[in-house]
């Protein structure tokens, strides 16, 4: 593979994985390292707003992914303890669909677009350690796992993208010394099989239940065969997963139910329905002045990571993948450029983003006669003019089509 194309990305998550996708598209060569022995669908549900959909249809991705994925009609909040219909705030949009799907058929589909494409690579056990600049690019220092046995190796390229998610193994090498912080909160995620739940939350909609210190969002996946259910409650301990082992940890299912004790019949169900839950404390990434230097950049959530409150986690990653091609294939004579052009055109937005789903964490949460008052507010709104708070999330396109 000539180095004079090459571009090398570390992570093959979804941000990765589409980044590859999008600069071979503008000519690029990619290398994906990625430090798991195999790629296995970790999380559930994941929701996939126009802004992202444009992108993963202007890629190919979207054929493979369309027949697993549901089309909400939007979201339907209701009140906690109640049960109430809130408000109701349609997707409608014409150009390009709001999708909801399993987090492993969006990965299959990325993957299995990138095994048609000859120029990605994917080098699976290959965890990334550093990395050095110089005259004609980077060359990346990683170390292959292959059994018991460890390999230091080198791989070089024109370029490098930084796209190991939060706890980013290679962030520390573009300088970046600020650690997630925990936000004391907790997601319990589960799937449940469609057939065992109210015929009610089968249909094609986001629920989302506000309560005191605690929500609960679901919708169908997978065509509509399973639901996926997140409750996420305040006051938990975090956890470094780091230094306590999986990203994820199984859930008692007694201490959630206690939790929910007090809400409406219907969401106490579903969440008895369950076959099992996995719980992952949810960690803040304090802002970066800066994202990269030289030729190499961070991309997704090891720059910006966000709380799931605005559902945009993979969203952003899949728009910083196209914005990154686009600017690169315009500075292709100074890569260096490039990279901080693409990081001017998303620092902006990306910031938002984390700020609007923050505020959203507040609002959600609220307790007792705020929550009660939240409630008359967003019913007084009323789902269109809620709706039109989000045109600007959703009604992003890549620079070239600005």
């Amino acid at each position: 593979m000539a180095r004079s194309r090459t571009i090398i990305i570390a992570g093959a998550g979804i941000g990765g994985l589409t980044a590859a996708l999008a600069l071979t598209q503008q000519g690029f060569r990619v290398v994906v390292l990625e430090a798991a022995r195999e790629l296995t669908a970790v999380g559930a549900g994941i929701q996939l707003s126009p802004n992202a959909t444009r992108v993963l249809e202007a890629l190919d991705v979207s054929p493979r992914l369309a027949p697993f994925a549901v089309a909400p009609s939007g979201v339907n909040v209701r009140a906690a303890r109640s049960g109430r219909l809130v408000t109701h705030i349609g997707f409608d949009r014409k150009d390009a669909p709001y999708w909801s799907v399993h987090r492993g058929d969006l990965q299959r589909a990325l993957l299995e677009t990138a095994a048609d494409n000859e120029d990605i690579v994917l080098r699976l056990g290959v965890s990334v350690a550093d990395h050095a600049q110089h005259v004609h690019g980077v060359t990346v220092a990683a170390t292959v796992t292959c059994r018991t046995v460890r390999i230091m190796t080198e791989e070089s390229g024109i370029a490098l993208v930084v796209a190991d998610g939060l706890w980013s193994a290679v962030r520390g090498s573009l300088g970046h010394l600020i650690k997630p912080k925990s936000t004391r909160r907790m997601a319990w995620r589960a799937t449940i099989p469609a057939a065992q739940v109210d015929p009610a939350w089968r249909k094609a909609a986001v629920t989302l239940w506000l309560g005191s210190n605690a929500h609960l969002v679901h919708y169908p996946v997978r065509g509509g065969d399973v639901i996926n259910v997140v409750a996420i409650v305040e006051d938990a301990k975090g956890r470094d997963p780091k230094a306590g082992g999986s990203w994820s940890m199984p859930g008692d299912a007694t201490v959630l139910q206690a939790r929910f004790a007090t809400w409406a019949p219907a969401a106490r169900d579903l969440i008895a329905a369950a076959p099992g839950w996995q719980c992952w404390p949810l960690y803040d990434l304090p802002p970066l002045p800066t994202w990269g230097r030289g030729v190499a950049t961070l991309l997704g959530d090891a720059a910006h990571a966000t709380l799931p409150f605005l559902a945009q986690g993979g969203a952003l990653a899949i728009e910083d993948a196209a914005e990154l091609a686009v600017q690169l294939a315009r500075h292709r004579d100074d890569l260096a450029g490039g990279m901080r052009a693409y990081e001017a055109a998303r620092q902006p937005r990306t910031a938002r983003a984390v700020r609007e789903a923050a505020r959203n964490g507040r609002i959600y949460h609220l307790p007792g006669p705020l929550g009660f008052a939240r409630n008359r507010v967003m019913a007084g709104l009323g789902g269109e003019r809620l709706k039109k708070r989000y045109d600007w999330l959703y009604d992003w396109r890549v620079s070239r089509e600005q």
